[in-house]
């Protein structure tokens, strides 16, 4: 039977609950990405502003990608009433606008497009929480071990950076690039959700370092070492889902840590303390039983009082994982807010794991680093929050389409 013509259908209409199907809605979707627009002019790889991270493909942007110079992580909760109807509009309609953004192109009713011109390897990365699944009446869809994390005794939680329906985790290598992105789909999420929190992030500028290589925390430590490499077969067998529910196939899992350092007490600190509370060394991050970075850990070394070089409670002990497929991947940024009334520091990190399984594999780290980590004397945990994060899609689609379609 021949399918009746459909008239257009408004951004407004979007927002605003108009009826329309789910195939509706994605031909609205496809048809908009496909109008003319006043793209960047060609640019040379030496210009970092002009350099694009596509957004479609089989896994969302943002956790494979290189990490970028600045971050913002938003979390969002859902409005009174808003069903899975109204959750899926709103997807559609960020979908549209994180496509549009991560290529220098202005999203509909953009008051500034000029700023949009600059897309700096913008990368939008969505994530749902626990409590999505119930306000959206998708309870039997969430996966089993999507919940809040467990009490653990190092935790000082603030809810002003706890919890969350909907993430938005936004990149680029230019801060402005960042807030703009942020704006647009903050304001268009109004209709449906609140901001509960944000939390910006940074590393060293692009190109004060090679792209890809582990960057140093605000506590001077090398961050990231042992990480997984993206695109090896390790990478994708320790992020990347594949059991649990099927919409969820192909995407992954995030929790967010906003975890204080208390820096006066490690400026308190000697080097060599430091070190032996790490395992590694400051100046390069080698292993103390090693010489490069790369080095694996001798944890049978002993000196020669016969103690162990690195001792059994160090961060890179109680760290470590037996199988490849229990490792996260970590891609933290700074925080440097303010400091306090007496001149005391408020920065730290602001710490993104990506996982399969939150309860296989972060929990189970999280629990020994909790219980008898040296570094808990310097570190403490202030906020938390998980994330389930679909997979990609391709042209025409739109992210968290197999859970909500």
């Amino acid at each position: 039977m021949t399918r009746r013509a459909r008239g257009p259908v408004s951004r407004r209409a979007l927002l605003t609950g108009g009826a329309l199907s789910v195939g509706g809605a994605i031909g609205v979707a496809a048809a908009s990405a496909s109008r003319p627009e006043q793209r960047v002019p060609e640019v040379s790889a030496a210009n970092f502003g002009g350099q694009m991270v596509p957004f479609y493909g089989a896994h969302q942007a943002g956790v494979e990608t290189p990490a970028q110079a600045h971050a913002a992580f938003v979390a969002l909760d859902l409005a009174a009433g808003v069903d899975r109807a109204a959750l899926r509009r709103m997807m559609l309609v960020l979908t549209d606008d994180a496509a549009r953004l991560t290529q220098g192109l202005a999203p509909l009713a953009d008051g500034q497009p000029e700023l949009a011109h600059v897309p700096a390897r913008l990368t939008v990365t969505f994530g749902f929480g626990p409590r999505l699944f119930d306000a959206a009446g998708l309870g039997d869809r969430r996966p089993a071990s999507l919940e809040q994390l467990p009490a653990f005794g190092i935790d000082r939680l603030q809810e002003r950076w706890s919890g969350g329906d909907v993430l938005l985790q936004l990149c680029a290598d230019d801060p402005l690039t960042v807030a703009h992105a942020q704006r647009m789909l903050v304001k268009d999420s109004r209709s449906f959700a609140t901001v509960r929190w944000v939390q910006r992030g940074f590393r060293r500028g692009r190109g004060m370092q090679d792209d890809g290589v582990t960057q140093r925390n605000v506590l001077g430590q090398i961050d990231g070492t042992g990480n997984p490499a993206p695109g090896s077969p390790m990478f994708g067998g320790a992020v990347w889902t594949d059991t649990g529910p099927a919409w969820l196939h192909g995407g992954t899992t995030v929790v967010i840590r906003r975890i204080r350092a208390e820096l006066e007490q490690w400026d308190a600190a000697d080097a060599v303390g430091k070190e032996f509370a790490v395992g590694r060394r400051l100046s390069d991050g080698a292993p103390i039983t090693g010489q490069r970075e790369s080095d694996k850990p001798d944890f049978n070394a002993k000196n020669e009082l016969g103690f162990s070089v690195i001792s059994e409670f160090s961060h890179v002990a109680r760290a470590q994982v037996g199988e490849d497929r229990l490792r996260i991947f970590r891609r933290p940024y700074n925080y440097d807010e303010p400091p306090g009334a007496d001149g005391t520091a408020d920065s730290g990190l602001v710490f993104a794991s990506f996982q399969r399984d939150i309860g296989e594999q972060f929990i189970p780290i999280q629990r020994k680093l909790a219980e008898a980590d040296l570094m808990n004397e310097w570190i403490t945990p202030i906020g938390s929050a998980v994330f389930a994060v679909p997979p990609g899609c391709e042209p025409g689609g739109w992210i968290g389409e197999g859970l909500l379609k």
